[in-house]
């Protein structure tokens, strides 16, 4: 299908109106963000903090989970404390302890101080209630354990009141022997907990590349070639056909974030400037989301979408390529026509018009530009196809003036128009001199 150009003026609008959509749709709900220790040092961090501080002052409740390895490396090497790491975990002998809530108290001071700078009120607390990771294997973790309970009335409580609770990677048992956690699995666990709607890991690492991994079908993937989304179970799939990497890690706990119940995780990259803002605000986003609801997908229009399809097939029409259609004659054909949808935005839209002779005609095909790549043209056709199969239809036609191509390669013959059924040849514009394509089902 024949990519439409947007100018700058049609992007900007497109830009605000997406913003507005989500502003709407996430207002009141709870987004936990794990931020890596080493992205404090980075320049990018003042900002980050601050998109932060913009997300809340727009009605989004915000918990946060500072990562502390680096510091607390940084600090038991400078009191002479060793240390291992087993399996992905930090043995915390009885002398290390107090040295690691020192250091992920005072990384969760600074993310504090940070915030305070914008006069947004954050507070550090001991929400959270561990156990010991115990012997394994041979292995005494001693100090080391796992997030057994949040006290989320607790932690509810904070947000209400307006503040941005801040959870060190420190848990206590019923007793209070203090335990060091995985920040990464203190979000996993925070956010499953609170039932939030999005966990987000801002990490100093690269985007995950499509190039470098054999991807699941529903993987959907950025024109950077950046992984840009997959669902709980193509993520299920891509571990089964990708070996594991350490690279792979926080993918692993956006899976297992899902699993327990968190509807959306984002991997991004903190190092870059706007990084929450793009992912939240935009729909094809600016890092990897794993997604346990249904992001998008292709169904039938709803009556409130007509000026959004309208909108959508304006520049085809102003290019000449679809004919103009008003709102009655959408209206008076709704059920023939679908969408495509990302987060209830209307971005493709198509219809299936049905004659008596057992022919259905496949008309009005319009994709966002910024969505062409994503392949929904084929996705489209091959829905209505389906479709017009299960209606008990023979043969699919289509007119086209500019795009013979791409039905040629979707199995589309060429025919005339005494091919057409009868009400359609009367109705040819000889004029147009569309070309006419044609499927048998």
């Amino acid at each position: 299908m024949e990519n439409i150009e947007l100018n700058q003026g049609q992007i900007q609008v497109q830009t605000i109106r997406e913003v507005f959509h989500y502003l709407h749709q996430f207002k009141g709900k709870c987004f936990v963000i794990k931020i890596d220790c080493d992205i404090i040092e980075n320049p990018q961090f003042s900002l980050l903090i601050r998109d932060v501080v913009k997300l809340r002052e727009a009605g989004i409740r915000i918990v946060l989970v500072p990562g502390a390895k680096e510091r607390i490396d940084e600090v038991l090497s400078d009191y002479g404390i060793k240390y291992e790491w087993i399996d992905g975990m930090r043995v915390t002998g009885p002398d290390a302890i107090p040295f690691v809530e020192m250091a992920a108290f005072d990384v969760a001071n600074r993310i504090m101080t940070s915030l305070s700078a914008y006069e947004c009120p954050a507070v550090i607390g001991n929400w959270v209630r561990a156990r010991g990771v115990g012997v394994v294997d041979g292995t005494d973790y001693q100090h080391t354990g796992y997030a057994e309970r949040i006290l989320t009335k607790e932690l509810l409580k904070i947000l209400d009141d307006g503040f941005i609770p801040i959870l060190p990677c420190v848990g206590w048992s019923s007793i209070g022997r203090p335990y060091n956690l995985l920040s990464d699995d203190l979000a996993v666990v925070t956010a499953s907990r609170l039932g939030a709607d999005k966990l987000f890991f801002i990490t100093s690492r690269p985007a995950i590349m499509a190039a470098d991994y054999k991807l699941p079908a529903g993987a959907v993937v950025a024109t950077t070639g950046r992984i840009s989304n997959m669902s709980l179970l193509d993520v299920q799939q891509f571990f089964k056909d990708n070996e594991a990497k350490p690279e792979l890690t926080l993918l692993d706990k956006a899976r297992r974030a899902c699993e327990a119940g968190v509807s959306r995780v984002h991997i991004l990259d903190g190092c870059s400037d706007g990084v929450l803002l793009r992912e939240i605000f935009s729909n094809l986003g600016s890092g990897t989301m794993v997604y346990s609801n249904q992001y998008s997908g292709i169904r039938s229009m709803r009556y409130d979408e007509v000026g959004e399809v309208l909108r959508v097939m304006k520049p085809f029409v102003d290019k000449n390529i679809l004919l103009p259609r008003t709102e009655t004659m959408i209206e008076d054909s709704l059920n023939d026509f679908i969408v495509f949808e990302i987060d209830g935005a209307v971005h493709a839209s198509c219809a299936l018009h049905v004659y008596p002779e057992g022919f259905g005609e496949i008309a009005a095909v319009a994709v966002d530009a910024a969505y062409s790549h994503l392949g929904v043209g084929p996705k489209m056709i091959e829905f209505l196809c389906e479709r017009a199969k299960k209606m008990g239809l023979k043969k699919i036609f289509v007119l086209t003036t500019r795009t013979a191509d791409w039905f040629l390669g979707m199995g589309f013959e060429e025919g005339v128009v005494s091919d057409l059924p009868e009400k359609k040849r009367t109705a040819y514009n000889y004029s147009r001199n569309s070309r006419i394509f044609i499927k048998t089902i």
